[in-house]
């Protein structure tokens, strides 16, 4: 390990590796809920999630392009935003983002070293008060944005909501995108489970975004929201049910279900600005602006690798795998419909659960089927993918791995002149094949789970 000592005695790291093995025997130590250890931590620190807005983001699927949307709208009235995301898909800096540049390596390595003392020192009666990984991570968010004078801070909850390391906050307003069955070993194996967790994070008489819930999931979060003083708005009630009315927000990202996360963010907006004493300068214009310029790779992403066509799709869980079905029932149809316009489907997941849900939906689209393990040690083997595919799948079935598929950034192995080949499934194999395509970059896959 590269480290030099200080005058002090104590060993700082001296080069970015010595960092990522640190922080990997933090993920190492395995997810910790909970939001006393987080509580202690962040007042060690001196409290630095109180120096920016935040506009706190839980929810089953579409927290993370939510988050972009809203940081799109923010920095199109001129703010400068942070923005905290997990997991990352390439480079652990992804997290943590101001003005949408992520947090570079020597940056990292500094913060590493500021906190690992402070760290060690909230846990030396008791080793498990130490910081999680990500306890680690949100606070170096906390602390960047502070540092970088941001105007107002996205902050994503990482799993759940009531537990969740970023729970800490006192937000501007809390929303809650979807709520579906997933992480069941952890929130619980019932919609109102889930909605309850997620409810975890609304705070005493501040405002509360719903996005598109279940009846069920809706009513435990006014329940909450009621208990606590807080108003609730939903995107149904303000914009109504169907997405394909004309005063409905339209965003630059593909697919219905980021139609609802756009009216999601466009709601977050609007209720900002209509606050008694706002000093947001949000408008109808802002709001529609930013969400034509939104950027975040990885949802329905179409992009050309040596003259081949690509969509990557991080759709890795059942709900995610109705929207998938949606996208690529609308792809055939672009492709002319029938057996012709089958793509080829290269797809890899992470829990038996999400891979049936996938696989179930991919079998009815694809003409042949690439399955892919991801590096990661949650993911599915071949045999486990391979026993989700409904056993009236008629199309070829291949084992195959990201370096087959991609041997160079700028080659495909899969050649197909009549449809993009589509990518779909866990966002670890999302970010790996991005990595691929990235010469010189290396995916820093250890440090993405959780």
């Amino acid at each position: 390990m590269s480290t030099v000592s200080t005058s002090a005695g104590s060993d700082v790291f001296t080069d970015y590796a010595c960092v990522q093995d640190y922080l990997f025997s933090l993920k190492a130590r395995g997810v910790k809920f909970g939001i006393d250890r987080m509580q202690s931590w962040i007042s060690a620190l001196g409290h630095p999630e109180r120096a920016v807005p935040v506009i706190h983001i839980a929810g089953t699927n579409g927290k993370g392009s939510t988050a972009a949307m809203l940081d799109a709208i923010f920095r199109e009235a001129g703010w400068r935003t942070g923005l905290y995301t997990s997991p990352h898909l390439v480079l652990l800096g992804e997290r943590v983002q101001v003005n949408r540049e992520r947090l570079n390596e020597p940056e990292i390595l500094d913060y590493t070293n500021e906190l690992r003392p402070i760290a060690a020192a909230v846990s030396r009666e008791n080793p498990d008060d130490h910081p999680s990984f990500f306890e680690f991570m949100t606070a170096m968010a906390f602390i960047q944005f502070a540092r970088k004078k941001c105007d107002a801070s996205i902050v994503e909850v990482g799993m759940g909501g009531r537990f969740d390391a970023t729970n800490v906050v006192v937000p501007e307003v809390s929303v809650i995108t979807t709520i579906s069955l997933d992480h069941c070993e952890f929130l619980g194996d019932e919609v109102e489970k889930i909605a309850f967790e997620k409810a975890g994070i609304i705070k005493p008489g501040k405002p509360v975004v719903i996005g598109h819930l279940p009846g069920a999931a809706a009513a435990v979060v006014r329940r909450v929201a009621g208990e606590l003083g807080s108003p609730v708005y939903s995107i149904e009630e303000e914009f109504g049910a169907d997405i394909d009315s004309p005063g409905y927000p339209r965003t630059n990202l593909e697919g219905d279900y980021q139609r609802w996360n756009a009216a999601t963010a466009a709601l977050v907006a609007r209720v900002l600005m209509k606050a008694p004493d706002s000093r947001w300068r949000l408008t109808g214009d802002v709001i529609a602006r930013g969400l034509q310029r939104v950027d975040w790779p990885g949802r329905w992403q179409r992009i050309t690798v040596g003259g081949q066509p690509l969509i990557l799709d991080a759709s890795h869980n059942p709900e995610g795998a109705q929207t998938l079905d949606e996208n690529l029932a609308r792809l055939r149809a672009e492709l002319g419909g029938g057996e012709e316009g089958k793509p080829v489907i290269v797809t890899g997941a992470l829990g038996a659960l999400r891979a049936r849900a996938l696989l179930e939906v991919e079998a009815r689209h694809a003409r042949e089927l690439h399955l892919v393990v991801p590096h990661q040690a949650r993911a599915c083997s071949f045999e486990e993918l391979e026993a989700q595919v409904p056993r009236d799948f008629k199309g070829r079935i291949y084992h195959a791995t990201v370096e087959e598929l991609f041997p160079e950034p700028d080659r495909c192995a899969i050649s197909d002149s009549h449809a993009p080949v589509v990518v779909s499934g866990s966002i670890y194999l999302i970010g790996e094949i991005l990595a691929r395509l990235q010469k010189g970059v290396k995916a820093e896959g250890r440090l993405q789970d959780f």
